[in-house]
This record gives structure tokens, C-alpha cells and sequence, in this order.
């Protein structure tokens, strides 16, 4: 697998990803995902390109807007029209994942903004691994807005940041 990078010059040239990039990416996770959302180019190591193409693979995007939308559904929010998948009646327990302790004022003043980034997640086409990576950090910060009560995050300021992103 090859993907563009920066070479000492600043420019583009196109390098193989070995399989310890891909393992070590994983690995560090958090930490590429922090540098990504941060706004750090993807092209700028071989690391961030390969958490970068992990990121905005479907496969990622497609789990990452089922779990928002799990939480949607966790703090008691109606269902969005736009995803008939997920009735009213079914709970995280119907959906195979553990009962999360969300909080649920704060997810359910932003409802549709948190269903606007689902569905930016799921569409498709290219999108930018700094929108993805800010989604994947608000939803795995177990301190943050979603969680939180006395987080003092802005989880409006958080989602509008996450869908300038995507709307580059």
C-alpha cells in the first residue's frame, strides 16, 4: 500500500506503508487522533497517514455514526428521519453495546447536530480525517461534554467545530 507524503523538500512523493506503520498507528491511537483533529496533514508522516486512512475508511465511518447514533438513542432522543434504522424502541441493549452513562441533558440540546455528523460520517465520497478524528475523540473522552455534567466543553462549539471539518 503507498500514500503520499512530505519528503525533506515539502513536497508530495509517493512512499510505501510497511505493516508496522498500520500496527503502530493503532497502537497510538489517541494520540494521532489528538494531532489529527488538531489539524495536522495526514501527509506529514507515515503514522498520521495510516491513522488518517483508518479513519476515513466506511468501514470506521459506518461504526463511528452508529455509535453517535447509539448515544442519540441512550439519552432518550426521538430517532432522526433520516435514519430508520434506529426506532424509538430500541436501546443500546437491542444494539449490542453496553449501557453508556451519558449526559443526557447536554446530548439532547444538540440532537440535530449530532445527527448532522452521523450522517456527514456515512456520506460518500472523501472526508477529511480531521473531522473524523474530532468526532472519534469527542465520543472516546470519557471526561468530555457527552459524559461529563461538570465538563466545561462546549459540545455545540465541539460539533460545530467537527462539521466545519467536513464541510472544509
Amino acid at each position: 500500500m503507498h500514500v503520499l507524503l512530505d519528503d525533506d523538500l515539502g513536497r508530495l512523493t509517493l512512499r510505501r506503508l510497511r505493516p508496522w506503520h498500520r500496527l503502530l498507528a493503532h497502537c497510538m491511537a489517541a494520540r494521532l487522533d489528538r494531532d489529527l483533529a488538531g489539524g495536522a496533514r495526514p501527509e506529514s508522516s507515515a503514522l498520521l497517514a495510516a491513522r488518517a486512512m483508518r479513519l476515513t475508511s466506511m468501514a470506521f465511518r459506518q461504526e463511528l455514526a452508529t455509535s453517535l447514533r447509539r448515544v442519540l438513542v441512550t439519552a432518550g432522543c426521538p430517532p432522526v428521519p433520516s435514519q430508520p434504522s434506529l426506532s424509538a424502541a430500541r436501546t443500546p441493549a437491542h444494539l449490542g453495546a453496553p449501557h453508556v452513562p451519558v449526559y443526557r441533558p447536554r446530548i439532547t440540546r444538540f440532537t440535530s447536530g449530532l445527527a448532522e455528523l452521523a450522517d456527514d460520517l456515512v456520506m460518500s465520497g472523501t472526508v477529511p480525517a480531521q473531522g473524523v478524528a474530532m468526532v472519534t475523540r469527542l465520543l472516546a473522552d470519557g471526561t468530555g461534554p457527552f459524559y461529563r455534567r461538570a465538563c466545561p466543553d462546549d459540545l455545540g462549539a465541539a460539533i460545530g467545530r467537527a462539521s466545519e471539518a467536513f464541510r472544509g
